[in-house]
């Protein structure tokens, strides 16, 4: 392993003990690497010794995790109650409530509270869940049977794991756990200002748009996620659809509706709606949109939310920006987002003829 493949683990992980720093070069903002922002591409990060390397480069300070303060940051506690509640959740033993947890790691319920929300973007509750998704993906893909993977996650009735289960699988958990068998995914690709482009729909909608370099490498993905599912290219069937994904790519009004079929927890659900009701040619920041959805104190889960939404540019997640006039995050680059942004302002285009 290289000096940079150890410190980019470290950034990964969130070493709190790591003694460097990190800078980006789309934001030009330097950071420790247990920063709680989102994580960077990797192509983009530079790392240098000290704060002061890095500012000789034209970087600035990162304003969450204050870089300059030193080996610790001042948040270092907050993080680590985080940190000793992980684990404590992550255990196979019975997941102890609240007050439990907030006791095992010296604080109060209200304070376990905000820490998670502000150090992981999410409650106990939303990082206990998904925790006991994933651990039902895993026996699902080892071959569990539906029984017997609902009880070991931790599902105390069927009801409950179709209801919290199926928004996140994208599925029935046993299709999932079959690979998607069952599932229909219909898709195609096309050439686009921003790379390659490949649209897929279900018989309900949009559920995946994504941009790329090559179209073997957008569908490989495709066809790993769902790997018994019935995944077949129609270029023909979907021809209007990703026409009109292109539309918008350049900055025209919609000319058609496009459904989407998307799936997630309730707060994304929530978030992913708020976006579609963004004016084109205007912005909402991270803390706007978490409060419109009645979470003001929830702007980091809103990024989360944006950067897990699967059917972008369809579902705007473009059109939020930081509170700082900053561009924020965009899972395909900076440079996208601001080409997306551009186009939309040109007044009262029309799509083609």
């Amino acid at each position: 392993m290289t000096p940079d493949d150890t410190r980019w683990e470290a950034v990964l992980s969130r070493d709190p003990h790591a003694d460097f720093v990190y800078a980006v070069a789309t934001t030009r903002v330097y950071c420790r690497p247990w920063c709680p922002s989102r994580r960077p591409r990797r192509e983009h990060v530079e790392y240098f010794a000290a704060p002061a390397a890095a500012e000789r480069q034209g970087y600035r300070p990162c304003r969450r995790c204050t870089p300059r303060d030193g080996a610790r940051d001042a948040n270092a506690e907050r993080r680590a109650r985080v940190e000793t509640a992980c684990a404590v959740l992550a255990a196979d033993d019975p997941c102890p409530s609240l007050a439990e947890l907030a006791s095992v790691v010296g604080t109060t319920s209200d304070t376990l509270r905000r820490d998670f929300q502000r150090v992981l973007g999410v409650t106990p509750k939303q990082y206990r869940d998904a925790l006991r998704v994933e651990k039902l993906r895993d026996r699902l893909r080892d071959g569990r049977d539906v029984t017997g993977a609902m009880y070991d996650a931790g599902y105390g009735s069927s009801s409950r794991l179709y209801e919290q289960s199926n928004s996140r699988l994208g599925m029935t958990p046993a299709s999932y756990g079959a690979g998607g068998a069952g599932a229909c995914i219909t898709f195609t690709t096309a050439a686009s200002p921003l790379g390659r482009l490949l649209v897929a729909t279900t018989e309900r909608g949009v559920c995946r748009v994504t941009l790329g370099n090559d179209d073997a490498t957008l569908e490989r993905e495709l066809r790993d996620e769902f790997s018994a599912a019935d995944v077949a290219r129609d270029d023909g069937a979907l021809a209007a659809t990703i026409a009109e994904v292109l539309r918008r790519i350049d900055g025209c009004r919609p000319a058609l509706d496009l459904p989407v079929d998307l799936r997630g927890t309730a707060f994304q659900l929530q978030v992913w709606r708020e976006l579609t009701r963004i004016p084109r040619g205007e912005t909402r920041t991270y803390r706007e949109v978490a409060e419109s959805v009645g979470k003001p104190l929830a702007a980091r889960a809103v990024g989360n939310a944006c950067g897990s939404n699967p059917t972008a540019i369809v579902v705007p997640c473009h059109r939020v920006v930081a509170s700082d006039g900053g561009l924020g995050g965009f899972g395909w680059g900076l440079d996208r987002k601001r080409r997306l942004l551009d186009n939309e302002q040109q007044p009262a285009r029309q799509q083609p003829a």
